[in-house]
């Protein structure tokens, strides 16, 4: 792949380090969840990781790891099974089929570029919850989108440091 004028070469992605940071991911909801009762605003962090890795690593992170930590958060939250692994599994498609050229953008540009795709995924997860019954959460839950396309650069930041090359090259490290 031409990378773009600028841009820095990282190193191979650690696969213990991305299975590790989506396993945070789900610890952290599973914390936010129980310490604020499931709010309708507050931002999903595996789907924030997933789609991260969809687009950085199309090939180690998947639908299959979507479709499975989707039943995590519905065995977690006591939603109707398959709700989130629906949409997540909807979310890292579309994150697969557009991560090459998203990565051509620059960070903030990624960030408004997946903010539709947060928002399909609340959608169906909306949808799911209204059809089978459920109850509307209210207009609170325009905000989680928003919020995860606000962490896109920070979650960026964090995710990516440890494939950082060194950036002082010399004669025998041109790279």
């Amino acid at each position: 792949m031409i990378m773009r004028s600028g841009q820095q070469l990282l190193l191979p992605a650690n696969p213990v380090f991305i299975w590790g940071s989506l396993l945070v991911a789900l610890l952290l909801n599973f914390v936010m969840s129980t310490a604020l009762g499931r709010a309708a605003w507050t931002p999903d962090l595996v789907a924030l990781v997933l789609v991260f890795w969809s687009v950085h690593q199309p090939r180690r992170v998947g639908i299959g790891a979507a479709f499975f930590f989707g039943v995590c958060m519905d065995v977690q939250q006591a939603a109707l099974l398959g709700q989130h692994a629906l949409s997540y599994t909807a979310m890292c498609f579309g994150a697969i089929a557009m991560n090459r050229r998203l990565l051509w953008f620059s960070v903030p540009s990624q960030a408004l570029q997946v903010l539709p795709l947060f928002a399909a995924a609340h959608a169906l997860q909306l949808a799911v919850r209204l059809i089978s019954g459920g109850l509307f959460p209210g207009l609170s839950v325009l905000a989680a989108p928003g919020l995860e396309a606000l962490l896109w650069p920070v979650v960026s930041i964090i995710l990516l440091a440890p494939q950082r090359r060194a950036p002082d090259p010399d004669a025998n490290r041109p790279l």
